[in-house]
């Protein structure tokens, strides 16, 4: 009998060879479970004859199931870009062909071929994802999620133990790659978080939040098409792998994100995909170092098992990407005491920029989740965030009510170990303390933005498709208001972004503007229902 790896690399030659497709050159893409074949306006995508703990494509029946299984699962992602389930034939003179009338010897998924430098890691490599990508990112992926169907919790439970395991025995194997006392800690630590978070994770499952999900969302995954965020190449061949928590499915994402040092992109992201889902994600965020941590480990270990068909060159450079992503899983798994930042001012002063530009720098990673007045009050009166509000919007019972939202909301965040920036006018003493008052066994900062009349009434006047509705008038207005004592920090905000935010920065840094006691407890959920 024929060694289907043998019998593969003859599939491999026919496929790379631009006679095969009229003439038109072929570029050639290996991972460790594929063989991708671009070729004019086609691309070809073989499963390799290879078997690992969590994958097996070892017979050419699976690999056609799992062929079979990518063109059903990834056409509810990408619709425009799997076509069809093909056979490599062999005719009885033992020549291969695309889909001929002979024997199929291999299965191949054929797409249509898109640029693939406008994948989103080509795009990171080459600093062009910008804050308005960031943003179409989180709302494509919240779409996706909230169209994938829920599943049971408790398999995907059972299967979290096992990714752990099959982590813990992979890096073993590879002492010379990770150190023993490291795997140990890994180990220790990523079992402890897990049998703390698991009554919080069947919480999420009986809300629908345990569902169907892409399962390999990393930026490689993603591409740009007609200028849209499109994810690709979902997991096909385990639907317990492709199952769980839809923040653990963000989470390979951001975990890709922060592995590239794009703190901003990857807080952009949080922010953006938490503004718009349901606000029991808030109690999610508990999970959220244990999820990050557990994909750069999977990478880590899925890199690693690259060494083995690598050739002399390319080892070091595999060994050292593996050994970075297990670096990685450590520091995301030691996550930081949270933090909760307070930012109030008037209007004009400049709040939403810096706390904007201050999250990604506040750890935990990837950065404070902000919460802002403007949005709460659009989303507590069901408009879009850019509708212009009536004057009876402010009306003094439903600011109150604006204020009462986010302390709830930012005591979900803070409690759940995760740091938040409230950005608000605050100008009423009450106000502060309250907000002061949410967590006091956690550090809180209370930062007030001043500038002159004259510089808010210029920043507001320049506004364009804003939550804020306030204008050069309510400026102005704002000049008479009592703020009373004034217990914050206040931050000079008269000039640059950069050194408002670097003044902003020296406070925190000093303990400034707040407290600071014990770290919060983020084992469990604030609730289970948000109000």
């Amino acid at each position: 009998m024929a060694d289907p790896t043998d019998l593969q690399e003859s599939v491999f030659r026919l496929l790379a060879n631009p006679a095969t497709h009229g003439g038109a050159a072929v570029r050639r893409i290996d991972t460790h479970s594929a063989s991708v074949f671009l070729a004019g306006a086609r691309a070809y995508k073989v499963k390799r004859a290879v078997r690992f703990p969590f994958l097996d494509y070892s017979t050419l029946g699976k690999r056609k199931v799992a062929c079979v299984a990518e063109l059903e699962v990834n056409r509810a992602f990408a619709p425009a870009l799997y076509r069809r389930v093909v056979p490599i034939t062999r005719d009885p003179a033992g020549g291969l062909s695309i889909d001929g009338s002979g024997e199929p010897v291999e299965w191949a998924v054929e797409m249509v071929r898109f640029d693939e430098n406008r994948t989103l890691d080509r795009l990171a490599d080459a600093q062009s994802i910008d804050d308005t990508l960031a943003s179409e990112l989180a709302a494509a992926v919240l779409a996706m999620h909230a169209s994938m169907p829920a599943v049971a919790v408790e398999p995907w439970l059972t299967a979290l133990e096992g990714f752990l395991e099959q982590n813990d025995q992979a890096f073993r194997q590879a002492p010379a790659l990770f150190a023993a006392e490291r795997v140990d800690e890994l180990d220790r630590g990523s079992r402890v978080a897990l049998a703390r978070l698991t009554p919080l994770l069947r919480s999420r499952g009986r809300i629908g939040l345990v569902r169907r999900t892409h399962g390999d969302l990393h930026l490689g995954n993603i591409v740009l098409l007609e200028n849209r965020p499109v994810p690709f190449d979902a997991v096909e061949f385990d639907p317990l792998i492709a199952a769980g928590d839809v923040l653990y499915d963000l989470a390979f994402l951001l975990m890709d994100l922060i592995d590239r040092k794009l703190d901003r992109t990857a807080n952009i992201v949080l922010n953006g995909y938490l503004a718009r889902a349901q606000c029991e994600h808030l109690d999610g965020l508990a999970a959220l170092p244990f999820f990050m941590s557990l994909r750069a480990a999977i990478r880590a270990k899925v890199t690693a098992a690259r060494l083995e068909r690598a050739g002399l060159t390319a080892k070091q450079d595999i060994a050292a990407t593996a050994q970075a992503y297990f670096r990685l899983s450590l520091d995301l798994l030691n996550a930081p005491r949270p933090q909760l930042i307070a930012i109030g001012g008037l209007s004009g002063t400049g709040k939403t920029a810096v706390a904007r530009a201050l999250a990604p720098r506040i750890a935990p990673a990837p950065g404070a989740l902000v919460l802002r007045s403007d949005v709460e009050r659009k989303q507590l009166l069901g408009v879009a965030e850019t509708d212009r509000l009536p004057a009876d919007a402010y009306r003094p019972e439903v600011t109150a009510e604006v204020y009462r939202l986010l302390a709830e909301k930012a005591g979900r965040v803070v409690a759940a170990g995760h740091s938040a920036i409230i950005d608000a006018v605050f100008a009423k003493p009450a106000e502060r303390a309250a907000i002061a008052a949410i967590m006091p066994d956690v550090p809180f900062h209370g930062l007030f933005l001043v500038a002159d009349v004259n510089t808010r009434i210029r920043r507001v006047s320049a506004r364009q498709f804003d939550a804020s509705d306030a204008d050069a008038a309510v400026a102005l207005q704002q000049e008479s208001l009592d703020l009373g004592a004034m217990e914050w920090t206040p931050i000079d905000a008269s000039d640059s972004l950069d050194r408002t935010l670097t003044r902003l920065r020296a406070a925190i840094a000093q303990g400034i503007g707040g407290t600071a006691s014990g770290p919060a407890d983020p084992a469990l959920p604030v609730s289970t229902r948000c109000s």
